[in-house]
Order: C-alpha cells, then sequence, then structure tokens
C-alpha cells in the first residue's frame, strides 16, 4: 500500500471515530432518549452508554466496574461521566502535587477532572481530543469543576494524539482511557508520549488489547471499531511499540473480568461479537482490557 493510500485510509479511521464520538458528546449534552443528530440511545451513545459509547448500560455502573470510586465519581461535574472507559488510568499513575499530566483523548474530561484535585493548585492538567463536540462538553464542565474543587488548574485543547500539541519534554505524566486503540497509527501515538515527557516521566493507560486476533467479521464492523475493538492491537504490540519509542520499566496488567462483565450485561457491541466468534468462543478470549505502565529514561 502506498504512503498515500495508508494516509487515505488513516483519515477516514479519524472521520469515522470523529463522527461517532461526537454523536456521543450531542447525545449526552441533550437528552438520554435521543441524539438531535439521529442517533438513538445505545447506538454510539446516549444518556446512557458503556465502554468506548457502544452499549445502553448506566455509565456509572460501567466506571464501577472498570475501578472508579463513588468519591471519584461523586466528584465529578455533572454529564462528564459517559460510560467510555475500560479502566481508571488515574489509579494507576501515582500523581503527585505539582504535576504537569496529559490526558490523552480526553472526551468529556473525566480523568482530567479526577486528576486535577490530585496535582492540586501547583500542578495542571491538558485534556487533548480531536473532536469538537467532546472539547465543548468539556470546557462547559470547567466552571462546575472550579466552583467544587476551588481549583483553576485543568484546559482541554483541540488536537490528535498523533500530533500532540504539547511541547517537548513539558509532562510528568501522560494518561489515556480506551483511546490508544482507536488510532490508525499507534507507532506515532507512543512516539508523541515519548516526545512530550520529561526524563523520568511516566505513562498510565487503560485501553482495550487483543489476547488473539479478531476474526475478519468482527475486524470489519463499524460498530466495533467505535466501540474500540476492531482498532485494538495484540498485548504484545502494545508493549513492542512503547518499547520501541524508548519507554522502559513496562508492566502490563490484563483486566479480562470487564470484558465478561459487558457481556454478562448484554452489551449490544460485545453481543455482536460473540455471534461472530466461533462456537464456545466469549469475547473475553480475544478481547481485554489491559493497565499499561512504564517510564521515560532520565538519561
Amino acid at each position: 500500500m502506498s504512503t498515500s493510500a495508508n494516509a487515505s485510509d488513516s483519515e477516514t479511521v479519524r472521520q469515522t471515530v470523529r463522527e461517532g464520538y461526537a454523536r456521543i458528546a450531542r447525545a449526552n449534552r441533550s437528552s438520554p432518549d435521543a441524539d438531535p443528530a439521529g442517533a438513538p440511545a445505545g447506538c454510539c451513545g446516549g444518556g446512557k452508554s458503556g465502554c468506548c459509547g457502544s452499549t445502553p448500560i448506566d455509565a456509572d455502573d460501567v466506571a464501577a466496574a472498570v475501578g472508579y470510586s463513588a468519591t471519584e465519581l461523586e466528584s465529578l461535574p455533572d454529564g462528564t461521566n459517559m460510560g467510555l472507559s475500560c479502566g481508571n488510568p488515574t489509579a494507576i499513575a501515582s500523581l503527585k502535587p505539582g504535576e504537569v499530566v496529559l490526558d490523552l483523548g480526553s472526551g468529556g474530561g473525566m480523568d482530567a477532572f479526577i486528576a486535577g484535585p490530585k496535582v492540586g493548585a501547583a500542578g495542571r492538567v491538558i485534556g487533548v481530543d480531536m473532536t469538537p463536540d467532546m472539547l465543548t462538553k468539556a470546557r462547559r464542565a470547567i466552571a462546575e469543576y472550579r466552583r467544587r474543587t476551588g481549583l483553576d488548574n485543568v484546559e482541554f485543547r483541540l488536537g490528535e494524539i498523533e500530533n500532540l500539541p504539547v511541547p517537548d519534554a513539558s509532562v510528568d505524566v501522560v494518561i489515556s482511557n480506551c483511546v490508544i486503540n482507536l488510532s490508525p497509527d499507534k507507532p506515532r501515538v507512543w512516539h508523541e508520549i515519548a516526545r512530550v515527557l520529561k526524563p523520568g516521566g511516566r505513562v498510565a493507560v487503560s485501553d482495550l488489547a487483543l489476547v488473539r486476533p479478531l476474526p475478519a467479521a468482527v475486524a470489519g464492523m463499524v460498530e466495533a471499531l467505535i466501540g474500540c475493538v476492531a482498532g485494538a492491537v495484540l498485548i504484545t504490540d502494545s508493549e513492542r511499540l512503547a518499547r520501541q519509542a524508548g519507554l522502559e520499566a513496562l508492566t502490563l496488567e490484563r483486566k479480562d473480568a470487564l470484558i465478561d462483565a459487558m457481556a454478562d450485561w448484554q452489551d449490544p457491541l460485545y453481543r455482536a461479537i460473540a455471534e461472530h466468534l466461533p462456537p464456545g468462543s466469549k469475547a473475553s478470549d480475544y478481547v481485554t482490557s489491559l493497565n499499561i505502565t512504564a517510564r521515560k529514561p532520565r538519561r
């Protein structure tokens, strides 16, 4: 495939994802029953959604299942938890007062608003998202965050995670939640992470990854792309890409229980996946939630 074809395919993927998440943002901004652009609840989000926007499951149930505490959820500005998580990166980031945190694919701002009080008034949290509707939603929530916390340390920028609008060596911690798998250029994402981290800076990512390759019928489903599944890579590839970017001290922790829970809740995406799997297989035989931590060398 030529370079131009690759670029064209990548932009098609980005546009598909951008449109899907714009519908999620608009649906959550308006009513729990319908998207003003025409997407019903449960189709790329609604008032209730699920991991990566695929489901009609209650957002708080999803967040609790992937590791958020009741205290964290209660502290959030209204509407910022849209059930789009596949883990809790702030729980594995060991954030400290005064640190600068970068949230890749920040969406409505959930993880950024959780990280803000952890880094305090001397710290800073920068969310980056490529979907203008998500940025609008997140920025509208800043005023409520300020009222609740007394802090003015969170901002949101428009940008792609393959081309981060952040200077070199300016970030202490990079977090991300169920987003890197959506990128059509994952090597570039990992190199961008390494670029923006200060020497000794850390990575804390929750993502979806593959235990084994998906059947072709599943990999080609558009709803699986928006649901963060079709774009996921093998666990071994995730580790390889992080190492090739120059990161070290990698740890990768599987969280299969989330995938099993989504199937148990009759999540429409995972039900559709199950219909295309070999007899006797389940979604968690192919897909897992993966916590990844790493560090940029100090030298």
